[in-house]
């Protein structure tokens, strides 16, 4: 069963239907798991342990009598902590809300559900889900499967560390500032962050009262160990919110090609505003190589912006989207007038049409994930009092951000796939970037990448 818990969400629920694994011995691999090997990492922090049971069992009595779900059926996961999650305490990573068990579940969670998931439990992040490092006062530290010395990423760092463990089937996130992509690349894992709207963010636990609206920028997005994964969950997941569903539909478009060579690929690693770790920069260009070498059609090409002054702008509205979770005096401070967000939205619809222009002649962007791979533990200081050691040099830590940052503020979708390790051992993501709503074409071109690098493999300990 320890081989099986790390297999793809895919092949598990394959295996379910076909009666070769019951949901049942999943979920007790996965608590067995948990309990002999979290320990030192720290990702999964509530459980719901007799309610997954019973669910589990009357999943398997399901399969016995042909009567399946979903294409989730019987499948155990946990959920990011800032996700309201029915009979299951969700914080947020809050002391405010340390005994917060919600009524209801979150629409993503729900749809989770319909589709057969089974929820065990909940993953750790930081506070309001505001840091790349995942710790709170609640919950501790969470490290990293590959050296726990390093960080996990964040603010999604439980969930990415618990499917790299092998302690989930996969994992549904969140992302305003990176909170999928960089765990992701800190892990070693696949991370969606898809087109802004696509997938409901109510339920987001960002401020005491919150989930209540959408967040500007902010969306929800899975983390799994294959790129097939993410488009099952994509499948499982896209569509309006409960509100808008008796009048919208989502029909993403399908892949732009099927092979390599049918996309016009651009990459853009290389920018003085943030300096690359250089093996990490190593690794991405032997990427680009290893794509040449198999005929895929792609060079230095990137959208007509400067780097610095799209991050500054994304800086300005991510201040104003995270404003309700600050203190009120700072919040007034960092936010802005709403004359002001207004100005700065006019200013993000020309970048959008920036990026569109440019994305009329390429179908696909590479970029990195952030200036480095995971980084030692530093929980000193504020996010932007820290700094971030690259290449032996102190730099802002708020660049840990600003690749992300970039893609984000313009709402595309992004796909991290794993793309080998440093020769420290420390795995490495590269962002795959697509046109706004093609969402199936950053995932397909991941699948064919992960094809070449390898994709995901299990940390040697937790294998």
């Amino acid at each position: 069963m320890d081989t099986a818990a790390v297999w793809p969400a895919g092949r598990l629920a394959e295996a379910i239907r076909a009666r070769e694994l019951s949901s049942r011995e999943l979920l007790e691999a996965y608590l067995d798991r948990i309990d002999r090997l979290d320990g030192e990492v720290n990702a999964v922090v509530t459980l719901d342990v007799e309610r997954a049971r019973a669910a589990a069992l009357a999943a398997d009595e399901a399969t016995a009598r042909g009567e399946l779900v979903g294409p989730l059926h019987g499948l155990p996961i946990t959920v990011k902590d800032a996700i309201e999650t029915a009979g299951i305490r969700s914080t947020g990573g809050a002391v405010e809300l340390a005994e917060h068990v919600p009524a209801r579940d979150a629409p993503a969670v729900a749809r989770l559900r319909r589709a057969g998931a089974i929820v065990f439990g909940k993953t750790n992040l930081p506070r309001w889900s505001t840091d790349v490092q995942s710790y709170n006062e609640l919950f501790g530290t969470t490290c990293n499967p590959w050296q726990l010395d390093r960080v996990p990423g964040g603010s999604s760092g439980g969930a990415a560390a618990a499917v790299a463990c092998g302690f989930t089937s996969f994992e549904v996130g969140t992302d305003i500032a990176g909170s999928v992509r960089i765990p992701a690349h800190c892990c070693g894992v696949f991370g969606l962050k898809p087109s802004y709207g696509v997938i409901p963010q109510r339920g987001y636990l960002d401020h005491v009262g919150g989930g209540t609206t959408d967040v500007d920028i902010n969306v929800f997005g899975p983390l799994a160990r294959s790129a097939a994964d993410l488009t099952l969950l994509l499948d499982v997941l896209a569509g309006p919110d409960p509100q808008r569903c008796a009048a919208w539909r989502i029909e993403l478009p399908p892949p732009h090609g099927v092979t390599l060579s049918d996309f016009r690929i651009g990459f853009w690693f290389d920018d003085p505003a943030v300096v690359l770790e250089r093996d990490y920069a190593d690794l991405l260009q032997t990427t680009v190589a290893g794509l040449s070498s198999v005929g895929a059609r792609i060079e230095p090409a990137h959208p007509n912006v400067e780097l610095a002054a799209q991050v500054e702008l994304f800086n300005a509205q991510l201040w104003a989207a995270l404003s309700p979770c600050l203190p009120e005096d700072l919040a007034e401070q960092l936010a802005g007038s709403h004359l002001q967000w207004l100005r700065r939205d006019e200013q993000r619809a020309h970048y959008r049409q920036r990026w569109a222009a440019w994305f009329a002649h390429y179908d696909i962007l590479l970029c990195p994930v952030m200036p480095t791979t995971a980084f030692p533990h530093n929980q000193e200081g504020t996010f932007d009092s820290r700094t971030l050691t690259v290449n032996g040099q102190q730099r802002p830590y708020p660049d840990t951000i600003s690749w992300t940052g970039l893609i984000g503020l313009v709402d595309l979708p992004s796909v991290v796939v794993p793309i080998g390790h440093t020769p420290a051992g420390l795995p490495a993501g590269l962002q795959v970037v697509a046109p706004f709503l093609h969402d199936r074409s950053a995932i397909h071109v991941a699948g064919l990448i992960a094809e070449l690098t390898g994709g995901y493999r299990p940390p040697q300990r937790w294998a």
